[in-house]
């Protein structure tokens, strides 16, 4: 198996950011550095080390939904020693982590795994699944800006795919939305509603496809039901 795969599958990175790991020399097979892309590898054999620790693929797979709070980022670790969402997941002795991301503001669903080729499969940009988000913006958005945000806006250096935009509530200096998008790109929704001129004032994401969040409650989690994971996996 390609070395950068077999680290995909693992769970420590996407293929394209193994793929820097390794040629950052942050990789060693065997106990050697290496820095080769394209290397093929005996999954049954070679010993694979990622910054010093050693990966492999978890036999018991396990599936968790995690209601994230604000102030919480989801990476495995942190420089800045901020709190991670795995700080809530007690009592689990698999090697898991997130499927995505959610920016440290905001909060809601975050789906957790050690099933790498699920993780590859929901994370990779072919694969369309909404993901549905209610935001407390400012101001309230007009019609057109609402067209704009829905047939997709030049964000940096791309430009967002069509969305869906509804308001849900309409208060003096601010309005409560939903929003569907089918992309996962860093703070995506931040930076849409600042295009259209309405900032997000605060952000939650309650479902990813059929998977929803439900009445979870802030900073818990549950292990996600069979339906959940057949449907996950039917994607």
């Amino acid at each position: 198996m390609r070395l950068n795969k077999y680290m995909a599958l693992c769970g420590v990175a996407s293929r394209r950011k193994s793929d820097e790991l390794i040629k950052n020399k942050k990789v060693k097979v065997n106990g050697d550095i290496v820095d080769e892309l394209g290397l093929d590898i005996d999954i049954n054999k070679d010993i694979v080390e990622v910054n010093g620790e050693k990966i492999y693929l978890e036999d018991k797979k396990v599936y968790l939904m995690l209601n994230k709070p604000e102030g919480y980022v989801t990476t495995v670790k942190d420089q800045f020693n901020r709190k991670k969402v795995l700080d809530l997941v007690k009592n689990i002795d698999e090697r898991i982590y997130p499927i995505g991301r959610l920016d440290y503001e905001t909060s809601g669903l975050l789906l957790l795994t050690n099933d790498g080729k699920l993780t590859y499969k929901l994370t990779h940009p072919k694969h369309e699944i909404v993901k549905t988000y209610i935001g407390k913006l400012k101001g309230i958005p007009s019609e057109s800006k609402i067209k704009e945000f829905e047939k997709g806006l030049k964000i940096e250096d791309y430009t967002t795919a069509p969305a869906k935009f509804k308001i849900i509530k309409k208060d003096k200096n601010s309005s409560i939305c939903e929003m569907k998008i089918y992309e996962g790109k860093n703070r995506q929704i931040r930076k849409m509603c600042r295009a259209i001129g309405h900032p997000v004032l605060s952000l939650k994401r309650v479902s990813m496809g059929n998977i929803k969040l439900g009445n979870l409650k802030n900073g818990e989690w549950r292990y996600l039901t069979e339906d959940e994971i057949k449907y996950l996996k039917s994607l």
